[in-house]
């Protein structure tokens, strides 16, 4: 109900930015007048006052590019001062290190006192609420009661940092601050070029604007209209003097901003991070003095592209982009194929690398105009890692460790034997090393310790951070792969013992002893030499073999005859087997199956077609790799 009155009439009633801004009766207001009076008698303009700008933080509805409008920050501004003939004088530090000058001059008002305030001006402002969020400081010129202010920007003049050439081009932009309704206005004029607009602001609801007129000259004005409505941003190139002329019919606002050539950097990743906690910082440098203009930094897990560095710049000072590894990163830059490509959105001489292999590229200076986005992409080299797992039932063996290694062929690329005990595996991954691009590497484990790489079931599962990757990860082990660009590889053998049951191996071997025309030097496998069998048993296994239950039998090739008279002999390994000796008793059956109830006569008996042999005693279990309780028997035969 309030605000339809106050429209009616032409005029807007808002709450002002803060309590010292508002309007709080007769009282005050005499107060007020009082402390401009004293103020005009003793704050004279006798210096520049130091101000700075700087851009949004949020780009919102704000055109691309938004980053390079430094929006002029007015906390300085002194109504009193900027009344009296001479005006106010302003430096303002830019962000390459220019330094601009100018001199405002408040005229014709006939309204109360002109404020700087922040941005957004109210709730209902388009700048601040639906474009261009963030803005520093007290951009906004700020009148707080209808009626006519006219301010007069002169002098304007940049003078560059120390070494760059002088600055012969910008752009100096002007911005509708607050809600221009009916019976308002704002009319910018320019002895610079011709106005051009730079973005329709979109209202914070609903699709209504001011009316403007004169875009493309050097006057350019907008026109109130009722309801909530957006606003522009106008900009001039090269102007001396800019005036404008801001009509309210309640609370009224104008702010201004200059920019130039203008960088921005950013950042992407291809693949993955080769750790997680890796992490880039990205600059944009003065050349010369290697002093941060602009920087961002990555976060999170993602690859981008992240907050962008935007520099506008006022000089023609030479720049540098370059990045590192951020603070807290675990992998080196070198770890990753760095790459930069810069476009520019404006028709310009300046050269912009393509795909560049760098982490540092001198860019030289911008022409004014230059619209440059510019990207660093990251693309970790291939990285392997191999780690040990172990299933619920830990270690076989108390001593039982496991070295892991990736190879390339007989060269080595990185290993790793494990430690601790039970289920615990310490030192049990190798570091993340890089490796070639397409090359085929073996990743294997051995035994270490007392291991018995027979007394697990090993298995392989690896994960790629590159997800989108196509490279074939192994399932068996050893496995085999070969990594390409952007993939970050883990790979764990996990193994599971195979209980607490003993295991027995046997390995038969033969060898000649003598034949009947060399003897035994050097004898053959003819008819009438003489073959010794072995047969050794070895309990790999952690349990004991139960008393008495170890029989070995052994079928006769039919083209021998057993050796009846020195029969079956039996040997203790080391360590001992624990068997006390053995039974041996014989089969006539052809191929050597029972029963075995045949007695051999003395010599060499043809109708001994197989044995058998029964353990005495109980047969030890194993400690480890070095420590298998073992018995070899043996037995003579004649070939036929």
């Amino acid at each position: 109900m309030h605000q339809s009155f106050a429209f009616l009439f032409g005029l807007k009633s808002r709450n002002l930015p803060s309590s010292a801004e508002s309007r709080g009766g007769l009282a005050l207001s005499l107060i007020f007048k009082f402390f401009l009076f004293l103020c005009a008698a003793l704050c004279l303009p006798i210096s520049a006052h130091a101000a700075s700008c700087g851009p949004a933080t949020t780009q919102g509805t704000a055109p691309p590019g938004w980053q390079t409008y430094c929006w002029l920050d007015l906390s300085t501004y002194n109504d009193t001062t900027a009344r009296t003939a001479t005006g106010q004088n302003f430096s303002v530090t830019l962000t390459d290190g220019a330094i601009l000058t100018f001199n405002l001059k408040t005229t014709l008002s006939t309204a109360p006192a002109v404020i700087a305030i922040a941005a957004p001006s109210w709730t209902g402002a388009a700048v601040g609420n639906t474009a261009f969020l963030g803005i520093p400081g007290k951009p906004i010129l700020y009148s707080q009661a209808g009626g006519t202010d006219v301010f007069t920007i002169s002098n304007i003049l940049i003078t560059p940092p120390l070494g760059a050439p002088a600055v012969s081009a910008y752009a100096f932009v002007a911005a509708d601050a607050e809600s221009t309704n009916n019976g308002e206005s704002l009319k910018f004029v320019t002895n610079g070029g011709n106005w051009t607009i730079l973005d329709q602001v979109d209202p914070i609801s609903g699709t209504i604007y001011p009316t403007i007129s004169g875009t493309g000259t050097n006057t350019f004005t907008e026109t109130g209209v009722a309801g909530t409505v957006g606003g522009y941003i106008v900009a001039s190139n090269s102007p001396t003097t800019v005036t404008t002329t801001m009509v309210g019919g309640g609370l009224q606002g104008v702010m201004f901003a200059v920019r130039f050539a203008s960088i921005r950097l950013n950042k992407t990743i291809t693949g993955a991070r080769v750790n997680a906690a890796d992490q880039f910082k990205f600059n944009i440098k003065t050349t010369t003095t290697g002093a941060i203009l602009g920087s961002g930094t990555t976060t999170g897990t993602g690859n981008g592209p992240f907050a962008a560095a935007a520099v506008s710049l006022a000089s023609g000072v030479a720049l540098t982009l370059d990045e590192t590894m951020a603070t807290g990163s675990v992998t080196s830059l070198n770890e990753y194929d760095a790459r930069l490509t810069c476009t520019n959105s404006s028709t310009s001489s300046t050269v912009m690398p393509t795909n560049l292999a760098t982490t540092s590229y001198s860019f030289g200076a911008l022409q004014f105009g230059d619209s440059v986005q510019c990207v660093f992409n990251n693309t970790p080299f291939p990285h392997l890692q191999l780690q040990k797992a172990l299933g619920a039932v830990g270690r076989q063996f108390a001593g039982d460790q496991f070295k892991l290694s990736i190879s390339n062929g007989p060269t080595t690329v990185a290993s790793t034997t494990t430690t601790g005990t039970g289920a615990v595996v310490a030192t049990g991954a190798t570091a993340m090393t890089q490796v070639a691009t397409g090359v085929s590497y073996s990743l294997a484990e051995a035994a270490s310790g007392t291991t018995l790489l027979s007394q697990y079931t090993a298995t392989m599962s690896c994960v790629n951070a590159a997800g989108t990757s196509t490279t074939t990860l192994p399932t068996t082990v050893p496995g085999i792969i070969a990594p390409v660009m952007g993939d970050v590889i883990t790979c764990t053998i996990t193994n599971t013992g195979k209980g607490s049951n003993a295991t027995l191996l046997l390995v038969k071997s033969s060898s000649i002893v003598s034949d009947p025309i060399n003897g035994t030097t050097n004898p053959k496998a003819i008819p009438g030499a003489i073959i010794l069998y072995s047969i050794s048993a070895t309990n790999s296994g952690p349990t004991a073999v139960d008393a008495n239950t170890v029989v070995i039998t052994d079928p006769l090739p039919t083209n021998v005859t057993f050796d009846a008279t020195t029969g079956v002999a039996f040997a203790n390994g080391t360590p001992t087997s624990g068997l006390t000796g053995i039974t041996t008793s014989y089969s006539n059956q052809a191929g050597g199956v029972a029963p075995y109830t045949y007695t051999p006569t003395a010599g060499f008996d043809g109708n001994v077609k197989g044995i058998r042999v029964s353990g005495n005693g109980t047969m030890a279990p194993s400690t480890g790799a070095s420590a298998q309780p073992n018995f070899t028997i043996t037995f003579r035969a004649r070939v036929n």
